[in-house]
């Protein structure tokens, strides 16, 4: 029996992600969304695209039907709203908690041993949400940030030194926002610390930038937000999980202790395999690094504290 992939969310990344885990013959995909005819349109058009790309995965677009998702391997969650001119943080946080609380429980009922992959914003807030609805094991709930904030590190690393992106490593941990932490010496071309290649200025403008790297997108395309790399994220987190990879990405993941930061998704180095998260890698920080993460940590935490706070007062 093939794997199976529901994407909840038909939007750019949504169909998007679809698209390249048809294509990777990972699985078969189930793209879910709550507009009429539009995730079976992309799912149709996806299939038609197959003899062209020459993949064999099939994929079927349905309208609230999560009886489709039934057994899936692997869910990825993309649905919410995207922070809209004149809205509040409060109400963002208040409308994407009932979206992906209301959709994990959905998922929770037909697809009780998938592993969950959260890209919906704000993520590490969002992954909270995930953890709490669905009662999942905290191995099986994983935010995609890490992965996508580390790709931009490693593509403007590989910009500025005019090299192969395959050559570039770099970890980026912490929340998905402005205070997540780019680790400069975790960060090597070809084995070489970007120490070693560039100057401390370069770095920092390259970190600022990383930092920025959403922002950025946001503001060249005026309406909208980026997608195609947000996709390969967590693509990438779902194919290290379908072939048991058991490979290392930063990746929000549930910390009791590690780190020194207790009960909070934050993004850190983990193991991925067949089981979800295998294991927390723990990596020796500086003193200024340190406070860096527990100053994001802190960050996610207000969050966490605002959606207690909104649920309560909803109650």
């Amino acid at each position: 029996m093939r794997k199976k992939v529901t994407v909840v969310g038909a939007g750019n990344v949504g169909a998007t992600a679809a698209m390249r885990v048809a294509e990777k013959e990972l699985a078969d995909v189930v793209l879910i969304d709550i507009l009429e005819g539009v995730p079976a349109g992309k799912a149709l058009d996806l299939m038609e695209a197959a003899p062209v790309e020459k993949h064999d995965s099939r994929v079927t677009g349905v309208t609230g039907d999560y009886s489709e998702a039934r057994d899936s391997d692997i869910v990825i969650i993309t649905a919410g709203i995207a922070r809209r001119p004149g809205m509040s943080r409060d109400d963002l946080l208040t409308t994407n908690m009932k979206i992906v609380g209301s959709v994990v429980q959905e998922i929770a009922s037909v697809a009780p041993g998938a592993v969950l992959i959260i890209v919906s914003n704000p993520l590490d807030a969002m992954c909270h949400v995930a953890y709490d609805t669905s009662g999942f094991s905290k191995t099986k709930v994983i935010g995609m940030a890490g992965v996508l904030d580390s790709a931009r590190f490693r593509a403007f690393i590989a910009m500025e030194l005019g090299v192969s992106v395959e050559n570039v490593h770099a970890f980026v941990l912490g929340g998905h926002g402005d205070t997540m932490v780019p680790l400069p010496r975790y960060s090597t071309v070809a084995g070489i610390p970007i120490t070693e290649l560039l100057p401390g200025d370069r770095i920092e403008s390259i970190v600022q930038r990383t930092r920025q790297g959403g922002a950025e997108i946001v503001g060249l395309l005026k309406t909208g937000s980026a997608f195609y790399a947000p996709a390969s994220s967590a693509v990438q987190m779902a194919e290290a999980i379908l072939k048991d990879k058991k490979m290392i990405l930063p990746c929000a993941a549930y910390l009791q202790g590690e780190y020194g930061i207790n009960d909070l998704f934050i993004g850190v180095p983990v193991k991925l395999g067949a089981q979800g998260i295998e294991e927390i890698i723990e990596i020796t920080l500086t003193a200024e690094e340190e406070k860096a993460l527990k100053d994001s940590a802190a960050a996610v935490e207000g969050l966490v504290d605002d959606m207690k706070r909104l649920k309560n007062a909803g109650e």
